[in-house]
């Protein structure tokens, strides 16, 4: 690898598997110390000792991003064991189908409090410490359900389309100080996520996609490695679409 990353402290969210993981391991391969957050404990420790047995620095932290002090002791556990945070990677969330009458209040609710939620908490806590650390870069993953419809999942529709506007009026407010927040939008990814999807569902899916196929995790976390390192020094307040063309139809 080519140290893209060297000398940065980084904090990902949802880093036990799939996307958070694949971003965690690509960022440690390019020198970065990595901050692992996620409510896998058992998965995301695992993670962790295998980027250290691999000579990579990183440490696991619990954090559910619905809460404050979680996301609290996430940024203290970055500062304390590497010394600052330049990187926050919003990468937690979770993918219900259900349309608009089948969800019900608790699920708008959780699905809101997750994936929208979290990633306000998450820079209300990281930009802070980036402020001390002298700038840095958040990216907040959205989807490609933040730009246009689909005709199901409803609230994770919603939520990502507020991710998208959130991340481009923080980007504004914390431009002046070095702080740089970009969206990142996947099309279909081949994770635990698609799973909730029926085979036929899946396929149909996954065809949509003018490739011909689901990303894979590691597709998603090369566009994130540019955000965060400063090959994108100029670039704040941009989305950044990776779908296999999809939305390009």
């Amino acid at each position: 690898m080519s140290g893209r990353l060297n000398g940065k402290v980084a904090l990902i969210s949802g880093a036990a598997r799939g996307q958070g993981e694949a971003e965690a391991r690509l960022f440690v391969a390019e020198g970065a110390k990595v901050v692992l957050g996620d409510v896998l404990v058992e998965l995301g420790q695992r993670v962790a000792a295998d980027l250290r047995a691999q000579g990579g620095q990183a440490t696991f932290v619990e954090l559910d991003v619905t809460r404050e002090e979680d996301w609290r002791r996430a940024v203290e556990t970055a500062v304390n064991a590497y010394g600052k945070l330049n990187i926050l990677i919003n990468n937690a969330g979770i993918f219900p189908t259900e349309g608009v009458e089948a969800t019900d209040l608790a699920l708008w609710n959780r699905v809101i409090a997750i994936n929208q939620t979290g990633v306000w908490l998450g820079m209300k806590y990281a930009i802070p410490a980036m402020r001390q650390a002298g700038g840095g870069s958040i990216v907040n993953i959205s989807s490609i359900a933040g730009i246009i419809g689909s005709g199901m999942a409803t609230a994770y529709h919603g939520t990502k389309g507020a991710v998208r506007l959130i991340t481009k009026t923080a980007a504004i407010e914390y431009a002046k100080e070095g702080i740089r927040i970009n969206s990142v939008h996947p099309g279909g990814v081949d994770t635990e996520m698609l799973r909730v999807l029926s085979e036929e569902g899946r396929r149909a899916a996954m065809l949509a996609h003018p490739l011909g196929r689901f990303a894979t995790p590691q597709d998603i976390a090369y566009g994130v490695l540019y955000l965060a390192s400063d090959e994108a020094s100029f670039v704040t307040g941009a989305e950044l679409v990776i779908d296999g063309g999809y939305t390009a139809q």
